[in-house]
C-alpha cells in the first residue's frame, strides 16, 4: 500500500520539473519569433543573391577599365582577364566555404571576427567598408563622365555636386522604405546591363565579322611583370563585388547553401562579359588606352549616332545600377558592427515600421556623397582594390580557422580546402607588392583608425554579443 503513495511523491517533482521545462520552452519559442519579427526581413533568394552578386561586379568597371587594361597589356589584355579570373576564383571557392557557416549579416567582417577575435573582425570591417565607399565613388564618377555626352553641363563643380546628391538621394529613400524594393530594383538593373552588355557585345562582333574596315589591329604593348600586376590588380577592382552580396546575408532566405551556388554563376557570367567587351573596343579602338569611354567610343565605329545614345544611355542604366546593389548590401556592415558592440549601437537600429537598418544606410550615403565629390575614378577604384585584397587575404585564412573552431558547421566543404586558402593567400600577397604609397598611406591610416576602434568597444559596454 506504501508503494503508490512513494511513486505519486516521487513523480510530483519530476511532472513540476517537465512542466517548468515545457513553459520555459514555449516562452524562448515565442521570444526568438518576437526577436524575428522585429528583425531583418529574409527575402534575398537564390536568384537574387547571384543577381545581386553580378549587379556589383559589372556595374561600371566593364566600361571603365578597358582602356586602363588595354593601355598597360595591349592585344593580350583579354587574356589578362582569365588570369585575373583564375586567382579571383580561388578566393571566392574559400568564400564559398567560409560564408556556408553563417547567416547572419556581415560577410567578411563577421566571418574574420569569428575565425580571428574582434581585433581582426574591426580591422577587416573598417577595410570593407573602405573599400565599399572608394568602388562606389568612382563608379559614381564615371557615372558624371558618361552623363557628360547628354547633359555637358554637368562638368560643372556645383551641378556636379546636385546630381550625385539627387542620385544617392533617390537610392537611400528605396532602400530606407525595405529589403524588398531595393531587391526588385537591383534584379532590375542587373537583367538590364545583362541585356544591354549582349546587345552591344553580339553588335561588335557581327561587325568585326561582316565589315573589315571596322576592324582595327591591337596595339603591341611592351607588357612587363610589373604592367601584369598592375593590370591584373585593376582587374581585382573589376571582379569585386561577388563578396558584398553576402554582406546581406542576415535577409538572405538560406545563405548557408545558396552562396556557392549564385557565387559560380555570377563569376563565370561576368568573365564571359568581360573577355567580350575587352576583345571588342581592341579591335575596333585604334588607341582604347587614350579614351575615357571605350564602350561608347567603341560603339561609335560600328553603330550610327542613335547606337551610340543607346550605349551611353545603357551605360547610364548599369553604372547606377552597381549604385542600387551597393546601397542595398553595404550598409549592413555597419550594420552587424554595431550589433555586435564594434560599432555605436544605434548603427544596428532597425526601422521599426520598414525593417531597414536605417542608420548605417544615411551613413553609408553621406560618406559615399563625400568620396564621389573629392575622388575621381582611377583613384578610388585602385584605392578600392588594394583595399579589398586585405579582406580577401582574411577570407582565406578564416577557411583553416573556422574548420578547427567550428568542426563539421559547413554546408559546403571545399575539397582541398587547406591549398585553396594558401594558394589565395600567396595570390593576394603578390599583388600587394603593386601598391603605392598614396593607397598605401589610406590604408594605414584605416588600421588606425580600426584600432582606436577596437579599444572603444574593449571599453565600451555597447551591445550584447560577447568578444569571442
Amino acid at each position: 500500500m506504501n508503494l503508490p503513495s512513494e511513486g505519486r511523491s516521487s513523480a510530483a517533482p519530476l511532472l513540476r520539473r517537465e512542466s517548468m521545462v515545457g513553459w520555459r520552452t514555449f516562452f524562448c519559442q515565442v521570444r526568438r519569433v518576437a526577436e524575428q519579427q522585429r528583425g531583418l526581413v529574409r527575402t534575398i533568394g537564390r536568384w537574387s543573391l547571384a543577381a545581386l552578386m553580378l549587379n556589383t561586379m559589372i556595374g561600371a568597371s566593364i566600361f571603365g577599365l578597358p582602356s586602363l587594361i588595354a593601355a598597360r597589356l595591349g592585344r593580350l589584355s583579354p587574356i589578362a582577364y582569365f588570369v585575373a579570373f583564375a586567382g579571383v576564383a580561388v578566393i571566392a571557392a574559400c568564400l564559398a566555404e567560409v560564408a556556408s557557416y553563417f547567416q547572419e549579416a556581415g560577410g567578411p567582417y563577421l566571418y574574420a571576427r569569428e575565425a580571428f577575435g574582434r581585433f581582426v573582425g574591426i580591422q577587416i570591417g573598417w577595410l570593407t567598408w573602405l573599400s565599399r565607399i572608394s568602388a562606389c565613388s568612382g563608379v559614381a564618377n564615371l557615372f558624371i563622365t558618361y552623363l557628360t555626352a547628354f547633359v555637358p553641363a554637368v562638368r560643372s563643380p556645383w551641378i556636379r555636386t546636385g546630381v550625385l546628391t539627387v542620385l544617392i538621394g533617390f537610392l537611400v529613400a528605396v532602400n530606407y522604405r525595405g529589403v524588398t524594393d531595393g531587391k526588385r530594383l537591383s534584379n532590375f538593373f542587373t537583367i538590364t546591363k545583362v541585356l544591354l552588355l549582349t546587345l552591344f557585345i553580339a553588335a561588335g562582333l557581327a561587325a568585326l565579322g561582316l565589315r573589315p574596315e571596322v576592324r582595327v589591329t591591337p596595339t603591341d604593348v611592351p607588357a612587363g611583370v610589373w604592367d601584369w600586376f598592375a593590370a591584373v590588380l585593376l582587374m581585382v577592382y573589376a571582379y569585386g563585388g561577388f563578396e558584398a552580396a553576402l554582406f546581406a546575408s542576415g535577409e538572405a532566405s538560406n545563405p548557408r547553401k545558396d552562396a556557392p551556388a549564385a557565387l559560380a554563376i555570377a563569376l563565370v557570367t561576368a568573365t564571359l562579359l568581360y573577355v567580350a567587351v575587352q576583345y571588342v573596343v581592341i579591335h575596333t579602338l585604334a588607341n582604347p588606352g587614350a579614351t575615357t569611354k571605350p564602350a561608347v567610343d567603341a560603339a561609335r565605329q560600328f553603330l550610327g549616332p542613335t547606337g551610340v545614345s543607346l550605349v551611353a544611355a545603357g551605360t547610364l542604366i548599369s553604372v547606377y545600377g552597381y549604385l542600387s546593389a551597393n546601397m542595398l548590401h553595404t550598409p549592413r556592415v555597419t550594420f552587424a558592427m554595431g550589433e555586435r558592440g564594434d560599432f555605436p549601437a544605434f548603427f544596428a537600429t532597425i526601422h521599426p515600421r520598414f525593417r531597414t537598418p536605417h542608420i548605417s544606410i544615411l551613413a553609408f550615403a553621406v560618406l559615399l556623397l563625400i568620396f564621389s565629390i573629392s575622388g575621381d575614378f582611377r583613384w578610388n577604384a585602385t584605392l578600392s582594390a588594394v583595399a579589398r585584397l586585405f579582406m580577401y587575404g582574411a577570407v582565406a585564412a578564416a577557411l583553416p580557422a573556422l574548420r578547427k573552431k567550428r568542426p563539421g558547421g559547413a554546408a559546403f566543404r571545399l575539397p582541398g580546402g587547406t591549398a585553396f586558402a594558401v594558394v589565395a593567400l600567396a595570390f593576394t600577397g603578390l599583388l600587394l607588392t603593386t601598391v603605392r604609397w598614396q593607397e598605401g598611406v589610406v590604408v594605414l591610416a584605416t588600421f588606425g583608425i580600426a584600432a582606436a576602434n577596437w579599444f572603444w568597444a574593449r571599453r565600451s559596454a555597447v551591445g550584447n554579443w560577447v568578444e569571442s
